[in-house]
């Protein structure tokens, strides 16, 4: 079989079956035993995550009846008993043997919490291998997945053309910005000299790569809980502590914080779920949201404001409060002269190419991964790989080119011969 071929089979069965964070138990069983069929090492589970840093995982309920769901769809036993408790991180290990450095590469495994769209002109409707599930790969995750493992693929099989090693870390739960922190400190990048992130899409056109001195902004993701008291609201509303107020109040107040002169700033309350009763003084109210800063240090600053009208809000309307972080990225700048080597593997595949400045727009947990390596001394950058799109990212009928998936690999596999011999 082609390696295009390859590449498309593999994404298209990661598509139609989708997974959340922390749940890609199916997902990384399949990956763990492809990597294995091709001779790679690795390790798996809590050997390459580290549980005290695992943020906005899924309930112990929700996490075996998703392991129930795994079994039951192709999971392979073997490898699922080795991530049934939702740390499905993977990381494969190309040994040359040889002196050199060592290069790491990030892709991820998770899907979204976004129904598929099911009109006959969507192309995965269309070709039969549309999403099973009510979720959706509707980032392109899959397509990441796939070329993680064409990369590993070549890499075993040109062993002997690189010096040093090559890690690719095969991450979950990018989505919310949770899966890449206990992954950091679990210390799989500790030993890395060059790290490359990379992503399809994001509106680069069809064989075009964008290497930059990225930027991301940081961010916090806030899962804010009220509760109060019920009581009835007709015949004795002073008895109740209405936690719907407080959220209320809250929801306000936060998108009035004041912005800082430092840089960029966001605040976005995308959920609040109140009260169960007309006639009743809602007792509880649950929130979802999250802040930005162009810095780390912005970012905190936003946080410790957002906690201080958070605590106000329970103090006026007298009820109890939780504030869960839930996920949380970095801020975070590449490496130009790292990039520029990935732009000159991809003009070596007859790519067009990109060398810019970035400007801050979204986030990424991926900075973990690339503040942990520049720290230790190593360059890291991130890059994107362009395809035509049927939809935004997001959408219900996101769907990428799929003969973008070869180049990319060849693009990082080159990358990976160019650093190993530095």
């Amino acid at each position: 079989m082609t390696l295009k071929k390859q590449l498309i089979e593999w994404r298209r069965d990661f598509h139609q079956y989708p997974e959340l964070g922390f749940l890609e138990m199916r997902t990384a069983s399949i990956v763990a035993n492809t990597l294995e069929s091709f001779g790679i090492d690795f390790k798996i589970g809590k050997e390459v995550m580290n549980p005290d840093f695992t943020m906005g995982k899924p309930s112990e309920e929700a996490t075996q009846q998703h392991y129930e769901w795994a079994k039951a769809h192709g999971a392979i036993d073997k490898y699922l008993e080795q991530v049934k408790d939702g740390y499905t991180g993977i990381v494969a290990t190309i040994d040359s043997k040889k002196t050199g450095p060592t290069v790491a590469f990030r892709v991820d495994m998770d899907a979204l919490p976004i129904f598929e769209a099911e009109d006959n002109d969507h192309f995965p409707v269309k070709e039969g291998f549309r999403s099973k599930n009510t979720e959706m790969h509707a980032c392109g995750h899959d397509v990441h997945t796939a070329i993680g493992l064409g990369l590993a693929k070549l890499l075993s099989e040109q062993i002997n053309e690189l010096n040093g090693k090559v890690k690719i870390i095969f991450q979950p739960a990018e989505e919310g910005t949770r899966g890449a922190r206990s992954m950091t400190e679990a210390g799989v990048v500790d030993d890395v000299d060059y790290f490359v992130a990379s992503h399809i899409g994001t509106g680069i056109p069809m064989n075009h790569v964008l290497g930059s001195n990225n930027g991301f902004l940081a961010t916090s993701k806030l899962d804010i809980t009220f509760k109060g008291r019920s009581s009835h609201a007709g015949g004795n509303p002073e008895e109740g502590k209405n936690a719907m107020l407080a959220a209320a109040n809250a929801v306000i107040n936060l998108n009035a914080i004041p912005r800082h002169s430092g840089g960029a700033t966001r605040v976005n309350v995308g959920e609040l779920h109140a009260g169960s009763s007309r006639n009743a003084i809602a007792d509880f109210a649950t929130l979802k949201a999250e802040i930005r800063g162009t810095t780390s240090e912005i970012n905190d600053y936003m946080q410790n404001y957002a906690e201080s009208i958070i605590k106000g809000a329970a103090q006026m309307f007298q009820v109890d409060y939780t504030i869960d972080v839930v996920g949380a990225g970095k801020s975070a700048k590449g490496n130009t002269e790292l990039a520029q080597i990935v732009i000159d593997a991809a003009k070596n595949n007859n790519l067009e190419t990109t060398l810019e400045e970035a400007k801050p727009s979204g986030s990424e947990d991926a900075t973990f991964f690339i503040n942990r390596v520049q720290d230790k001394g190593g360059l890291a950058t991130y890059t994107i790989f362009g395809t035509d799109l049927a939809a935004g990212h997001h959408n219900e009928r996101f769907d990428v080119n799929e003969d973008s998936m070869e180049p990319a690999v060849l693009t990082l596999l080159e990358t990976a011969k160019r650093l190993t011999k530095q």
